[in-house]
């Protein structure tokens, strides 16, 4: 059962899935549409799912899920992420691949290889200070409150 974003509670189980480019305004709003189809017919043993969605930046797909209500189980995630390799597929992206970062440069997003970060941050390019996206964050308040972030307060501090 798809709900407004804002309506699920902090606790809510988020997946921030991360493009490999800038989506165009006419591919987020057919995304926009898929994923509100796909959440709204989203079930776990059977049971429907109250989740919602939001695209952040023309870049990141988040889907969240109130597990108070029902607990998203491994059927339930193995197919909203053979519904991501489905947009990954039409739209040429890649959402899945953990090995990029996605930081600001202004009011700029950049998008590198890890060891492209890496090299950066070494060449003082980015600093402690530059802001990255946390997408291990798990729920709605973690996402709220650590998602854009100084790299120095997250896993990316291992760089400088």
């Amino acid at each position: 059962m798809y709900i407004p974003f804002e309506s699920l509670p902090e606790d809510s189980r988020i997946w921030i899935y991360q493009s490999s480019r800038k989506f165009s305004d006419d591919e987020i709003t057919e995304i926009e549409k898929d994923l509100v189809e796909f959440i709204t017919n989203w079930s776990a043993h059977g049971a429907s799912l109250e989740a919602s969605c939001q695209i952040k930046y023309n870049r990141f797909i988040i889907i969240a899920v109130n597990q108070e209500v029902q607990a998203a189980t491994g059927c339930s995630i193995d197919s909203s992420v053979v519904f991501i390799q489905n947009l990954e597929q039409k739209y040429e992206v890649d959402l899945l691949d953990k090995m990029n970062v996605a930081f600001k440069q202004g009011e700029f997003i950049t998008y590198k290889t890890l060891l492209d970060f890496k090299k950066l941050a070494k060449d003082k390019s980015v600093s402690e200070n530059t802001i990255v996206f946390n997408n291990l964050v798990n729920t709605i308040e973690e996402f709220n409150e650590c998602w854009e972030i100084p790299a120095s307060e997250s896993w990316h501090s291992r760089f400088f």
